[in-house]
């Protein structure tokens, strides 16, 4: 036995320093949460932020890359640590080539990123922001019959979506903890530790006056 695992040893790569890194991101460190606040349906609108925090040393930019579909607006972003408001512009098509933004695929005409800019993180320090968008997309969030639809993927660990004012649930398809916030608005709380994406279909129905 001792023999074979000795060999198997010398046939099977090791893994090396740098991949296990790469394995602990923002799952395991449970860096981002992102909370998604649904206006009236008719919008197709989501107004959303999410808490970032960068750790890397020497990095001074978040980008975001813009779902195919959806429209962002109203982007902003603020260091949480000490208040400073950053700089953020939206890039499409050739815009993003020229500045020279890495979305991590190809570059399209249609494609669109938010790009955050922030100080650049210190040896052994990180810096933690939140990012505020609206996102329009018409195929995720629209009304069927007189039931709002919400049908969106998450990647994160934890994902918030609040119902907009007057609306209660009705069906969720993947299980949350749910609860009514003071004002009266239904919150659900969707945590996934897998490195994995869930796919989050919400329905809703409007209080009776």
């Amino acid at each position: 036995m001792l023999v074979l695992a000795a060999a198997l040893a010398c046939v099977l790569p090791q893994a090396s320093a740098q991949e296990d890194s790469s394995r602990l991101t923002d799952r395991a460190k449970q860096d981002r949460d992102i909370v998604y606040f649904l206006q009236p349906p008719e919008t197709h609108a989501f107004r959303l932020y999410h808490d970032y925090t960068e750790s890397k040393e020497g990095a001074d930019k978040y980008v975001n890359v813009v779902r195919k579909g959806s429209t962002a607006s109203n982007p902003s972003a603020f260091l949480l640590d000490t208040g400073q408001t950053l700089t953020v512009e939206t890039l499409k098509g050739e815009e993003i080539t020229k500045a020279k933004v890495d979305l991590g695929e190809p570059v399209r005409p249609d494609s669109e990123a938010v790009v955050i800019r922030y100080p650049a993180v210190k040896k052994g320090q990180s810096v933690r922001i939140r990012i505020t968008e609206t996102y329009t997309d018409p195929k995720s969030y629209r009304m069927e019959g007189d039931e709002l639809v919400f049908d969106r993927t998450f990647g994160r660990p934890r994902n918030t979506v609040v119902l907009p004012p007057g609306w209660y649930l009705t069906a969720t398809a993947i299980p949350a903890t749910v609860t009514e916030m003071p004002d009266g608005r239904i919150r659900l709380l969707f945590v996934n530790p897998r490195p994995d994406e869930i796919a989050v279909l919400i329905r809703a129905r409007k209080r009776p006056h």
